[in-house]
């Protein structure tokens, strides 16, 4: 992460796209937010709305602190590196059926979902798209 070291106002560090995380928290209800890129920026919120909401206040207020601070203030991540992973919730059905089509397939799930991704972005070759 490159900091910052220019001085900024606080509305010109709002306006910088750091990334915001969104997780429901299952233990308590609601959804916590936070900014990765801002250590300890997290807040909550009782619904997805709100939750942003509220975490757009904490940047301001995680901002404001570090300025009167003199914190050294990270920039956000102008490249994002993808990692080639992600997690994805399915329902359970959709989960054994893929998973029993993989196993005909003689591949891993891993594989058999790539291959039906990769199938539907090349479904139409003329879009970046996947095709609905």
């Amino acid at each position: 992460m490159k900091a910052v070291r220019t001085v900024k106002t606080i509305d010109e560090y709002m306006k910088m796209p750091y990334k915001m995380e969104i997780v429901e928290d299952y233990a308590e209800g609601g959804f916590v937010a936070s900014f990765p890129e801002l250590p300890g920026c997290i807040t909550c919120g009782e619904t997805i709305e709100l939750a942003v909401k509220n975490a757009i206040d904490a940047k301001r207020t995680w901002l404001e602190s570090a300025v009167e601070s003199g914190v050294l203030i990270p920039e956000p991540s102008a490249n994002y590196r993808y990692s080639g992973q992600f997690k994805l919730r399915i329902p359970k059905t959709l989960h054994r059926l893929l998973a029993e089509n993989a196993k005909e397939e003689g591949i891993s799930l891993n594989q058999y979902c790539v291959y039906l991704l990769s199938k539907e972005f090349t479904r139409n070759p003329a879009s970046k798209t996947p095709v609905a």
